[in-house]
């Protein structure tokens, strides 16, 4: 499996669970046979509108593609723990990460949000797509700079910062000039 993309392998067994061809997904979510089936092989690194969308044809949570095993408690995770890492992109048929996810709720069973530590790389050259979903978003800028593009209208945020929004609005997220950011992500999506 591709150290690129570590879910495709949990995307394409829930997708088989529920007996759903490529076709059948591709058909329920509007993209193309070929994204869905390079995002279950791990040749490219996925962006979160594809798999949001293929999560809710599964009737999973995007979170459920990185967990393993569900706990019904309290989940704590220690900053000295090392977490395992979801890479990210925010353009179509990427190889390289521009969004590196660290879970705070690793195996947390029946939740309704998704808390994340993101690091976010510097902007590529390549052109950006912006994201649509269903659901909220809170970010919590911890470290450096980032750029939001919401709608038709862009927020600059520095450390300390945060922006709360709707995710059916078109939006994407990118560092701020050449330094890597670290956020704090709480992402909802109804289920």
């Amino acid at each position: 499996m591709s150290e690129k993309n570590k879910i495709g392998a949990k995307v394409k067994l829930i997708r088989e669970t529920r007996k759903l061809s490529v076709e059948d997904v591709s058909e329920r979510t509007n993209l193309s046979v070929e994204l869905i089936e390079s995002i279950e092989n791990g040749s490219l690194v996925p962006s979160l509108t594809p798999l949001i969308k293929i999560a809710r044809v599964l009737s999973v949570r995007l979170g459920t593609f990185m967990d393993d095993d569900e706990n019904l408690g309290p989940v704590v995770t220690r900053a000295q723990e090392k977490t395992e890492v979801t890479r990210f992109s925010g353009r179509g048929n990427a190889v390289n990460s521009d969004l590196d996810f660290y879970t705070l709720a690793h195996n947390k069973a029946g939740r309704h949000m998704d808390p994340f530590v993101i690091d976010i790389f510097p902007k590529s050259e390549e052109e950006v797509k912006l994201s649509t979903h269903e659901g909220e978003e809170f970010i919590y800028v911890l470290e450096g700079e980032i750029e939001i593009l919401y709608g038709k209208d862009k927020y600059e945020l520095k450390a300390g910062d945060s922006i709360y929004y709707e995710s059916i609005v078109a939006h994407h997220l990118h560092s701020h000039g050449s330094e890597k950011a670290k956020i704090l992500a709480v992402i909802y999506t109804p289920a």
